[in-house]
């Protein structure tokens, strides 16, 4: 079950969510082995005082959920999010840009963050309920070009989250050159096996701690 743990971002990203929230999010992490915790760019010096002496990883979110902030203030979020605490960046693409065929600007939004960011792990969210199959394809060259880390599927905030489907479609298109995180809607031991298994290496969750009790039934 290590494994399998390791592969999980423990994810709180709810607007409600508070202080003893985010502490219980960290201990968790800790005490199951999650590789990190995935929260809101606000909470992020809040779970780093926590972890600082763990090797727990802090992703934030970025232009989240909706991507439709400007260019420069996914740069700048994503920066003081790194000089809080954060290890990794999930980034929501312009879903609009993307939908209008835009894919100049989308690249370009990507590469500026990842060319802003250092050695930080950037993970790109395309949204992929609000897709097409082509432009999924395109969404994952501009991935590609740009130069970050990770595609990942889904916000969790979408009409839908992972799919098999997707993330084996994602897996055929880009060869191996870049990483698949798989998240939203993923409650189940059943879901995350069969997404690794169609190619995801990392998996967002929020049911991180059940689909581990789960698995020790």
């Amino acid at each position: 079950m290590n494994d399998i743990a390791a592969m999980i971002d423990h994810t709180l990203l709810r607007p409600d969510a508070n202080e003893r929230d985010i502490l219980r999010l960290c201990n968790e992490a800790g005490e199951y082995g999650f590789y990190a915790v995935c929260v809101n760019p606000s909470w992020v010096k809040t779970a780093r005082s926590f972890l600082s002496n763990t090797g727990t990883k802090i992703a934030a979110v970025i232009g989240f959920p909706l991507g439709m902030t400007l260019p420069q203030v996914k740069i700048y979020e994503a920066m003081e999010s790194l000089f809080c605490g954060a290890d990794e960046l999930d980034m929501v693409i312009n879903i609009g840009n993307a939908r209008s065929g835009n894919w100049t600007a989308v690249t370009r939004e990507i590469s500026d963050v990842v060319a802003a960011t250092g050695s930080a792990v950037r993970k790109i969210i395309i949204e992929t309920c609000f897709l097409s199959d082509d432009q999924k394809a395109r969404a994952c060259e501009a991935v590609l070009r740009a130069g970050a880390e990770f595609i990942k599927t889904s916000t969790g905030m979408g009409t839908s989250g992972a799919t098999v489907r997707d993330v084996a479609m994602i897996k055929s298109l880009v060869a191996g050159k870049v990483r698949i995180k798989a998240a939203g809607g993923i409650k189940t031991m059943a879901q995350l096996r069969a997404l690794v298994n169609a190619g995801a290496e990392r998996i967002g969750t929020s049911s991180g701690v059940a689909i581990i009790k789960e698995s020790g039934k």
